[in-house]
This record gives C-alpha cells, structure tokens and sequence, in this order.
C-alpha cells in the first residue's frame, strides 16, 4: 500500500557506499533475536533499537545511522493506485486486511489505531500483537480475524520470505515491486478491474 521501505534502505545502502541488500541481509541473519525483529515485535523502544541495529551493523562491517536510516523509511508515503484499488475492493463486498511489520513511533500510546485504520476491516500490526512476517502465526491471526481461511486470502507483499510463508499455508500470494503490475495480478485474480 506505501512505498517500499526496502527502495529506502537501498537508496541510503547507496548513499553511503554500502554494499547493496547488506541491511536486509543483516535483519535476516540476525533472525528472531537481532534488533529488528525485535523492535518490530514491539519488544524494544527505538532508542534501543538504534544503538543494537547500529552495533549490529558495525559488527557486520558496515556501520551507518540507524536514525537516518528510520527517518527515510518514514518519508515512504502511501500509493494512490493501491488506495484506490483498497476502496474498490471494498465496494465489491471483499473483505480487506493489513498485516504490516512496523514499529510504534516515538511517544505513542501503545492502543493508538493505525493511521489507516478506516481503509481496512482488519489491521493487524506486529509491535502490536508481538509476531511478525514471515511467522505463521501472524498470518493466521488474520485470518481469524476476518474469519477466513488461508486458501480464501490474497496476500500481497514486496519481500519474498513473507509470500513464501503465506504461500506455505495455502494463501493465493502476488508479489508487489510496482503498484500496476501487482494490481493487473490482483485483478486478474479477483475478476474486478483494479488498475
């Protein structure tokens, strides 16, 4: 639905001369336990995430300002196309979810709704329910809670790992690096004309 934090990263991994991919390489090899999961479980606030991510990235060779990073991931802004193609669904009497990996920002209340709460019957945020994608079971808590089952979801993401573990469980998957070739798939599996 927003722009692709990952086009964020790779403009900043380029700006500072890092090797391409080396952020997302880093976040998956430190796995459960390394900053980013984490901070995206909701299980540390973000000053500790900077100083972990950043130790982590200087012990990986590469060391960068997690600070800087997170303020280019936040100017990521939503996409008219996909907000567009959000409401159609909705008038055709599709049931719409999020299941987003993010973090709460600095001085929120924990209860604040989502910024894009009214756009979707169901929000599901990781720093929220403390699981995050690719974990099964966030996507499954979807599910409940639209009372669906997984082979009854289309589920659209920009990193591979999450489709896999979606796909893993029965779920229709399409993955998103552009918004129109993405909606012509949606499209294309919802029969509505979404682009």
């Amino acid at each position: 639905m927003v722009d692709s934090p990952l086009h964020a990263i790779a403009a900043y991994e380029l700006e500072l001369g890092i090797p391409a991919g080396f952020v997302n390489r880093l976040v998956v090899e430190t796995g459960s336990g390394g900053a980013w999961s984490r901070m995206e479980r909701g299980e540390i606030d973000m000053a500790t995430f900077y100083d972990e991510f950043e130790k982590e990235c200087a012990t990986g060779g590469h060391p960068l300002s997690a600070v800087a990073m997170m303020e280019r991931i936040g100017e990521c802004g939503p996409r008219p196309a996909m907000l567009r193609a959000i409401g159609l669904l909705r008038e055709a009497g599709l049931l719409v979810a999020a299941l987003t990996n993010n973090w709460a920002a600095e001085g929120a209340a924990p209860d604040a709704p989502h910024e894009f709460q009214d756009l979707f019957h169901v929000v599901i945020e990781s720093s929220k329910v403390g699981l995050r994608k690719p974990d099964p079971r966030i996507y499954q808590l979807a599910c409940r809670e639209l009372s669906i089952r997984p082979s009854e979801a289309i589920f659209l993401d920009d990193i591979g790992r999450n489709l896999k573990a979606a796909r893993a469980l029965g779920m229709h998957t399409i993955k998103v690096d552009a918004p129109e070739p993405a909606l012509a798939a949606l499209s294309e599996a919802t029969g509505l004309s979404l682009v």
